[in-house]
């Protein structure tokens, strides 16, 4: 069952069977109406209820339907092995720093600490807040009661035993999608942490899954000395590009070149990528283990804390508000618009808002609002013109698009070609003020390809790092379609089809969008 919440009261939908292998989160949002003074409020509050597939309705009345949950959540979250498809046998690691080992205080013998690897059993909570009520703030319930139900995922780290022999294996790595601050981070510590195992044969696939198949384009030579100081630039040192050739070519490709690992880097559409290559894998019986790295600055990939580069873009987009903001109170009635990356998600643009505090109104995906009417937001620019003598507006490129005539175009990597969401904000607010007689200074930046392009800041270094060497190791732990990220503060391993099932958006009934709100004091546009 879903709840429905409405500002008059909690209603109940019935359970509606999805057309999903899996069960997913999914943000479901109820519209309703209600009576506020002078205006009738459109509110849309999301409730996070997660979605019951078919494959197993529960029912709520049954005792035993949390732990019947709980089973089909561990199947579903349950790692992809080499050993599911093939018959390979455990080696003791080779993975040893020279920290592994110290003498013993009594005849000097060298012995072993016992907690340098992570345990095959281990898990971490995917869930660490137990709402007691659907209402709360940002609630995600499974049941109507909001029950509490404990969700495990797969810890990430170095095991006791590999499933290939490091002297034998050839390992690729790939950079696919648009630029994104860390990748060179990324390949820098898979590079290191391959050559700690004992790999010899480190390879780069130039620009994205095209590097699979395009003529004249080699394969580049990794190792610790090619790789030490790219982490110092931006960009990708292997290219990046959209789009690719049949996953049949690809794995054709994978074949001939002898690869054993390949390392995917890149978003959702990659991610689709890396799953169908492991997919095809499997059914050709191939001892090959692809692991991905979740790349993008939207931050828009399912049960993550964040993904790297996110941190970055958010720093950088800093700049750009800040211009806007100097350009805004220079001028007599000045405004200034800043535009930032975001397709369907707004996690740059809220964060960075917040971060700022110089922002009035701030525009996401999520949140529909109107330009014009008297509750629009060119209304509350006349009133922050009037009141404060300017403003400062930042949006993300994905919001606001049913207010623009639909493109019907995609790009390489399948995606819906976006209005430009900024220069019609820009031109109806010169319109809007030159209608009602009042003077306006419109400032509009974009700063959307120098976001991306600059090199990872220290927390995006960080993250980049632990992401980089936790890929190599759940490859060598026999791992694949999977990718790793950071869950609740802690790094863990999970399989690719559950972090790609939709974007991740935000949830406008959570405290972060609530916390957003209140920094800038910004009405409903609706």
């Amino acid at each position: 069952m879903v709840l429905s919440l409405c500002l008059n009261g909690v209603s109940f939908i019935g359970t509606r069977q999805l057309d999903l292998g899996w069960s997913r989160d999914l943000s479901l949002f109820g519209f309703c109406q209600s009576k506020a003074g002078r205006k009738a409020i459109n509110k849309s509050i999301a409730l996070r209820i997660q979605a019951v597939a078919a494959k197993q309705d529960l029912n709520f009345k049954d005792p035993e339907w949390k732990k019947l949950y709980e089973e089909e959540f561990d199947e579903r979250f349950n790692l992809p092995h080499l050993s599911d498809v093939l018959d390979v046998k455990p080696r003791p690691t080779t993975f040893a720093l020279q920290s592994r080992h110290h003498l013993g205080e009594d005849n000097g013998v060298p012995f072993e600490r016992r907690n340098d690897y992570v345990n095959n059993d281990d898990r971490t909570l995917l869930k660490v807040i137990k709402y007691s009520s659907p209402t709360s703030a940002g609630a995600e319930c499974i049941d109507p009661g909001c029950s509490w139900v404990e969700q495990w995922v797969h810890r990430a780290g170095p095991r006791k035993e590999i499933f290939f022999d490091p002297e034998d294996v050839k390992a690729g790595i790939v950079t696919c999608g648009g630029l994104c601050p860390g990748l060179n981070d990324v390949i820098r510590q898979i590079v290191f942490t391959l050559e700690i195992y004992g790999v010899k044969k480190i390879v780069g696939i130039p620009f994205g899954y095209r590097g699979f198949f395009e003529e004249g384009l080699p394969e580049i030579p990794l190792s610790r000395q090619v790789v030490q100081n790219i982490n110092l630039a931006g960009g990708s040192l292997l290219g990046v590009s959209r789009g690719g050739a049949s996953v049949s070519d690809i794995v054709d490709s994978i074949q001939a070149r002898r690869i054993d690992m390949l390392f995917v880097l890149g978003g959702n559409g990659t991610h689709a990528g890396a799953n169908a290559i492991h997919n095809e894998c499997r059914k050709r019986k191939m001892k090959v283990a692809v692991v991905c790295v979740p790349k993008t600055i939207d931050n828009d990939i399912l049960l993550m804390d964040k993904t790297f580069g996110f941190d970055t873009a958010v720093e950088e987009a800093q700049r750009a508000i800040n211009s806007a903001y100097i350009e805004a109170h220079s001028a007599y009635h000045g405004i200034g618009l800043v535009k930032l990356m975001g397709r369907s998600s707004g996690f740059i643009t809220m964060h960075a808002s917040l971060s700022s505090g110089q922002i009035d109104i701030c525009l996401i995906p999520e949140v529909p609002f109107k330009l014009d009417g008297p509750y629009g937001v060119l209304r509350h620019l006349e009133h922050l013109i009037l009141s404060k003598g300017s403003a400062v507006i930042c949006v993300a490129e994905g919001a606001g698009q049913d207010l623009l005539e639909k493109l019907n175009a995609t790009d390489a990597s399948g995606n819906a070609v976006l209005g430009d969401i900024g220069v019609h904000i820009q031109q109806k607010i010169k319109k809007h003020f030159k209608d009602i007689g009042v003077h306006a200074d419109v400032k509009y930046i974009d700063p959307t390809y120098m976001v991306r392009a600059v090199r990872a800041n220290a927390s995006d270094a960080i993250l980049c790092t632990v992401l980089g060497q936790n890929a190599v190791h759940g490859a060598f732990a026999g791992f694949s379609g999977i990718t790793t990220g950071i869950c609740n503060t802690h790094y863990v391993y999970l399989p690719i089809p559950e972090v790609i099932a939709t974007p991740r958006l935000i949830d406008p009934n959570s405290r972060m969008w609530h916390r957003c709100l209140t920094s800038t004091g910004q009405p409903d546009f609706c």
